[in-house]
């Protein structure tokens, strides 16, 4: 067995949790698949929730999800006409506040943009499409490059809503327009390593994902158009999948969405009743085709979870509502589709689902079951203002909650 492999089983069993300062923190999680790694939690909720640990207002209006590294609190915020990451420990105490970049000053002003952290650097794109690496401890900025203004790159309708992706050397920034779909910046100086080619269209709101599939690594991003596979060392466009002239009634789609991966295949789903992709790879990674295509898990923008052969999340009947869904990965075949309050996000920890509904705040804890969506406690998150559209996030056996510019946080711990 690897070494680093072995280290990280034995921590699991002593501590119950992953120390994830040795590897990125970033948007839904360690792998962008939106699980966590935390052990040792509730698998059911008291009446009312779990105990409330930590309340943190004026933090600035937010979509973004707050994350945890080396036991600081790091979440943005929009405070008037600039956008905030804030450092704060466990009891609510300001370590310092920086400010980064200016918001989308049209629909939907709040920051959308989740740090990334490694080794003791921040990297976040401010909406208007600087890519900032901030020393963690002090707040400081390294360094900053606006991708955007340099590619010349294009704004879908509701601006952008990109968390920078890692790799082992490059922060990558998607400033798709006429010019590249994509670059890499060096982590040290924010240089230019590569930058693709042109395939068209402007961004969409995706964040992209980095896989790997028979020994052959792949970003997978997301342009206002196509699905586009690049090698994250060299830049060059493996395929383009067009998801928008075939599988769309408006000849238009509106990305938002993390892909989701499994063992060769991606699920790509739009909301607003588009058709959802299942994405088969071949065997080189050089080229990708439709498997099937879903009209039911049409995801609006809270994220889905793959599990044991099936696919959760909730759906879009409206801009307003929605139900939860568990589809069958092979064949998408709907295994159950129910109500339950409305839409929402969804992250997985500990063999359990963590449900935050956008509408009102009903936070659940689900079990997964392909035989329906089976509650095992609730409570509702009054406090913030506007729509829930925040993801949750899990570390330290804690559940982070965010609502405009108010930060939540829950003890889940099972002892």
């Amino acid at each position: 067995m690897n070494k680093n492999l072995m280290l990280v089983i034995i921590v699991i069993l002593l501590t119950g949790t992953l120390d994830l300062t040795g590897q990125p923190v970033q948007w839904r999680g360690p792998d962008r698949d939106g699980k966590y790694p935390d052990t040792g939690l509730l698998k059911e909720w008291p009446e009312g929730g779990p105990e409330l640990v930590l309340k943190k207002e004026g933090l600035g209006g937010g979509y973004s999800t707050p994350v945890l590294y080396d036991g600081i609190i790091y979440v943005t915020g929009r405070r008037d006409t600039l956008e905030v990451i804030t450092a704060l420990n466990l009891n609510g105490d300001v370590l310092w506040e920086t400010i980064y970049g200016r918001p989308w000053m049209e629909s939907f002003q709040e920051t959308r943009n989740t740090p990334a952290i490694e080794e003791g650097r921040i990297y976040i794109t401010g909406a208007m499409g600087t890519v900032n690496c901030i020393d963690a401890e002090t707040g400081h900025i390294l360094w900053s490059q606006n991708t955007h203004k340099a590619y010349d790159a294009g704004f879908h309708r509701w601006g952008m809503a990109e968390s920078v992706l890692l790799t082992e050397d490059a922060v990558i920034s998607s400033p798709v327009g006429e010019q590249t779909v994509m670059v890499a910046l060096d982590k040290d100086d924010g240089s230019v390593i590569w930058e693709t080619k042109s395939v068209g269209g402007v961004r969409s709101y995706v964040s992209p994902l980095m896989i790997e599939y028979n020994g052959v690594e792949l970003i997978i991003a997301t342009t206002s158009e196509d699905l586009v596979g690049i090698d994250p060392s060299t830049g060059e466009i493996f395929w383009v999948l067009d998801i928008v002239t075939e599988y769309t009634e408006k000849g238009k789609r509106i990305s938002t969405n993390t892909p989701v991966y499994h063992d060769g295949e991606i699920f790509v789903s739009s909301g607003y009743d588009d058709q959802a992709l299942m994405v088969s790879l071949s065997d080189d990674c050089r080229s990708a085709s439709v498997k099937w295509t879903s009209d039911v898990l049409d995801n609006h923008h809270g994220g889905m979870v793959y599990l044991d052969g099936y696919l959760y999340g909730s759906n879009w009947l409206n801009n307003g509502n929605g139900n939860w869904v568990c589809l069958d990965w092979d064949t998408g075949e709907v295994m159950y589709e129910e109500k339950w309050h409305n839409k929402g996000a969804m992250i997985y920890a500990d063999g359990m689902f963590y449900v935050f509904e956008e509408k009102q705040g009903y936070t659940a804890l689900v079990e997964p079951s392909p035989e329906g969506f089976f509650v095992k406690g609730s409570f509702s998150v009054d406090d913030g203002r506007g729509p829930r559209w925040a993801h949750p996030s899990i570390y330290d056996k804690k559940l982070f909650l965010r609502h405009h510019d108010v930060l939540l946080v829950y003890d889940i711990a099972a002892d």
